[in-house]
C-alpha cells in the first residue's frame, strides 16, 4: 500500500466514477449508482433516486479536472471542493475499517462525499507529489483515466479491454511487417 489505507479507495472510486462516463457508460441508472456505491463500499447517506443519480452524473467532469490536474492547479481545486462542501475533516472508525477521515456530516448528500473524499485523497498526492499516479489512457481511442498504484510505476491502459485492443493492434502490426 503506498498510502493510507482510505486513499487508496477513495482514489478508485474517483477514477471509476470518471471512466464511467467513458463508453462503454456504466452509470446511467439508479441501479448502477446503487452498484457503484455498494462496489467501492461507501457507508454513507445513499438515497438511490434520480436526483442523487444526476448530482453524481453532474460531478464527473469536475473530478475528471481535479484526476488530470498538475499538481498545483490540483492543490487550488482540492481547497475549492473542500470549501465548497464545507468540510471539516474528523476522524471516524466504523465496522471493520480503523480510524480514517471524513470530511462531511455522514448524512451529507451522496455527490458531496465523494467530491470531500476524493478532494482528501488528491491532497494525499499532492503532499507526497505522487500526481503522476493519475494518467489519461495511452489508447488513443480512450480518455479513460488510469491510476498507477504499481510499484513500478507501469500502469498506461485504464482497463484490460484498452491493453488487449492494443495488444492486438501490435500483433496485427507485424504481420503486415
Amino acid at each position: 500500500m503506498l498510502f493510507e489505507h482510505d486513499t487508496e479507495p477513495n482514489l478508485k472510486a474517483a477514477v471509476a466514477l470518471v471512466n464511467s462516463a467513458e463508453p462503454p457508460r456504466t452509470l446511467e441508472t439508479a441501479g448502477d449508482l446503487d452498484a457503484f456505491y455498494t462496489a467501492h463500499g461507501y457507508t454513507v447517506r445513499h438515497d438511490g433516486d434520480e436526483a442523487e443519480l444526476a448530482a453524481v452524473q453532474a460531478l464527473i467532469p469536475r473530478l475528471r479536472e481535479l484526476l488530470t490536474a498538475d499538481r498545483d492547479t490540483a492543490a487550488a481545486l482540492v481547497n475549492r471542493m473542500l470549501a465548497d462542501a464545507s468540510a471539516v475533516p474528523r476522524l471516524v472508525r466504523h465496522g471493520e475499517t480503523d480510524w480514517h477521515l471524513h470530511s462531511v456530516a455522514d448524512d451529507a448528500p451522496f455527490a458531496v462525499h465523494i467530491a470531500s473524499e476524493t478532494a482528501l485523497a488528491v491532497a494525499d498526492l499532492i503532499r507526497s507529489d505522487e500526481m503522476s499516479r493519475l494518467s489519461v489512457c495511452v489508447d488513443p481511442a480512450c480518455e479513460g483515466l488510469v491510476l498507477d498504484l504499481s510499484r513500478n510505476r507501469s500502469r498506461k491502459f485504464c482497463s484490460t479491454r484498452c491493453s488487449n485492443r492494443a495488444a492486438v493492434a501490435a500483433y496485427r502490426d507485424r504481420l503486415r511487417a
